[in-house]
């Protein structure tokens, strides 16, 4: 199969060739596998290609499913693959096997994905650049300029989307960490709502409920897929979310009822650069356009420096709490050559916080989601910013690593450059990015909505009827457009 065929067809579409006969999963790999061979040495999205457990498993027989003979990767980090290992984007963690797939890796290989390796993250998937030369050898750039980031943590599954190594990847969200780079790099990015998608069994929650996994792809509809094959409980899970009506194929394929929207033109903490505000502005204006009341409003009554601290303290504690499992495992604490200089800046913030810290910072988080669902109550939907540019500089993270003193998390935000995604996180709100426009220099600009708790389905029904009216599949990068 040719480059610019595979790049023709979405995850369920290639998966449709697979099921009529007219292509093969083995062909599909060696598509993938030679548009990485030409695009990845620019961009640096993958790491721990297992090709040879791809083919065997090929080999073996795949399972009949809504993605059979897709190729597939999984983030660097979380995610338990039996014949891929991981060493979380850490030089602290070497490699990391496990002799089992999680649940969530579990069903979407039953769907008939075939695995072939790992896409890289920031370290611990700790920071919103993807620049982890530390342990790769090598930072990931955004295809659509390598002279920019593509953002993180998940910023190699969004890297190697958007270059066309296959139309969806794996990808994780605890301060959005899978909306972001999905903006960056013109992509569905979809943190679900908590507890949709299993986390087990090695696994109850992380970051106190705040993390997700998700993926990040061309199409609403594999976005719709992989909540499919992937929704439900698993054995001995701490909470559940709300249950699924119907399908989440057949869910889109209906128009939302008339949404009320509320956006948002600027940042807390400092306004948005004029082309993300237009960009804003312009999807605020189609909703309206498609029938959807918009209103300019935001939730007032929301406490800033108290939701940065408590996040900050619940992500810095259970990030401690790893990497302490991790030194008792290899016998020994870690050094400045074993973690990124903020990270271990981060295990001395520990230090200082008292006993209770970590209680009442998830007391705070649960009266956040409380406003934040009263403001909900008015509103079906929120439209956000996610950046306040189209992306950063190559190295800007690098530069300017986040400061992690319980005096800066009071004073200032983690990032001027990312401040909403978070708010979902620690609401347990379904929230996902959608690439409607592209900067003046063709840069991708996500536009960011929140929806109610268990809505997901609701969100989803918003994105393809924005898709239907503002299509972005043919959009390619200029390095995957020549292949």
């Amino acid at each position: 199969m040719k480059a610019h065929e595979y790049l023709k067809y979405d995850a369920l579409g290639l998966a449709e060739l697979v099921k009529k006969g007219e292509v093969t999963a083995d062909e599909l790999l060696d598509t993938a596998l030679a548009i990485a061979a030409k695009v990845d040495p620019q961009v640096g999205s993958l790491c721990n290609i297992q090709e040879e457990a791809a083919r065997k498993r090929i080999k073996a027989g795949l399972p009949q499913g809504l993605f059979t003979g897709v190729p597939f990767v999984f983030k660097d980090i979380k995610a338990a693959v039996e014949d891929v290992p991981m060493s979380l984007g850490s030089k602290f963690y070497g490699t990391i096997k496990t002799p089992f797939d999680g649940a969530l890796v579990k069903r979407w290989r039953e769907a008939g994905l075939v695995i072939f390796g790992r896409s890289t993250t920031s370290e611990l998937a700790l920071y919103i650049g993807t620049e982890a030369a530390a342990c790769y050898g090598y930072d990931t750039a955004n295809p659509w300029n390598t002279a920019f980031s593509p953002g993180g943590s998940s910023g190699g599954a969004s890297a190697c989307v958007a270059a066309g190594i296959m139309p969806m990847a794996h990808a994780t969200d605890g301060a959005g960490s899978i909306r972001l780079p999905a903006a960056n790099c013109g992509l569905v990015g979809l943190k679900p709502t908590r507890a949709l998608l299993p986390a087990g069994p090695m696994i109850g929650d992380m970051w106190g409920g705040m993390l997700s996994d998700g993926v990040v792809s061309r199409s609403v509809r594999d976005t719709a897929a992989s909540l499919d094959v992937g929704h439900g409980p698993d054995l001995g899970a701490p909470y559940y979310a709300p249950p699924v009506a119907e399908p989440f194929l057949e869910a889109i394929k209906k128009k939302p009822r008339r949404l009320k929207i509320a956006f948002m033109r600027g940042m807390f903490g400092g306004p948005a650069g004029p082309e993300v505000v237009e960009a804003i502005e312009k999807t605020a204006k189609l909703c309206a356009d498609l029938g959807h009341e918009v209103v300019e409003d935001f939730p007032r009554e929301l406490d800033i420096p108290l939701m940065w601290t408590s996040f900050f303290t619940v992500m810095v504690v259970a990030t401690a709490m790893a990497i302490e499992d991790r030194a008792r495992a290899v016998g020994r604490n870690p050094g400045p050559g074993d973690l990124e200089p903020s990270t271990l800046q981060l295990m001395e913030m520990v230090k200082e916080m008292p006993p209770t810290a970590y209680v009442r910072a998830i007391a705070s988080l649960h009266q956040i989601s409380r406003k934040m669902a009263h403001f909900f109550a008015d509103y079906d939907m929120l439209l956000t910013p996610i950046g306040s540019q189209p992306s950063m500089p190559q190295g800007y993270f690098q530069k300017n690593p986040p400061n992690f003193t319980m005096e800066a998390l009071r004073n200032k935000d983690y990032s001027s450059y990312a401040l909403y995604e978070p708010f979902a996180n620690m609401t347990g709100q379904p929230a996902a990015c959608i690439p409607l426009y592209w900067s003046k220099d063709n840069m991708p600009i996500g536009s960011q909505f929140f929806a109610r708790f268990g809505e997901d389905a609701t969100l989803l029904q918003l994105f393809a009827q924005l898709e239907e009216a503002n299509p972005w599949f043919d959009k390619l990068p200029e390095m995957t457009r020549k292949l």
